[in-house]
């Protein structure tokens, strides 16, 4: 199983590739997507970090039931939200600046709450364990991204 420290080495290792791109794969950098996960890695975890634990609820989405069956986010049909969006082009120092605190967030992960969480706009409430199973599928998505980025070429 991946952890989300090995995902984040692979984002590492992918940095100094961040200004390629394939118009073919996609319309975005190498840099775009690793910029893109890492605000969502780093937003996501803050929600879980200032949720009230108490207030959780459960809810029943179809959407992130058949997601979770097929374990994968197709490509190309959702846009990502302004707040995960990035505005520039992120520097490679913007980005190790952005992994430092994805790592510092991850280890924090380990002392919240099972029912610390964060609102997915179309998964809805996802507790920690949920949460977590997010962060991997979607940083594993811009991971194959970036694959197909650099070896489509």
């Amino acid at each position: 199983m991946t952890t989300l420290q090995e995902l984040l080495q692979q984002i590492e290792s992918h940095i100094p590739q961040f200004e390629k791109m394939n118009p073919a794969v996609s319309q975005s950098t190498v840099g775009w997507q690793l910029d893109h996960s890492l605000l969502v890695i780093n937003g996501v975890i803050t929600q879980l970090k200032s949720a009230t634990p108490e207030n959780y609820k459960w809810q029943f989405k179809w959407i992130r039931i058949y997601i979770q069956i097929t374990n994968t986010i197709p490509r190309g049909k959702v846009r990502a939200p302004k707040t995960v969006t990035p505005v520039k082009v992120a520097s490679t120092e913007d980005l190790k600046a952005k992994l430092e605190q994805a790592k510092k967030n991850i280890a924090e992960l380990e002392s919240l709450p099972p029912n610390s969480y964060f609102t997915h706009p179309f998964f809805g409430n996802l507790n920690l364990k949920a949460t977590i199973w997010f962060l991997k599928l979607h940083t594993k998505h811009h991971l194959r991204i970036v694959n197909d980025i650099i070896n489509k070429g």
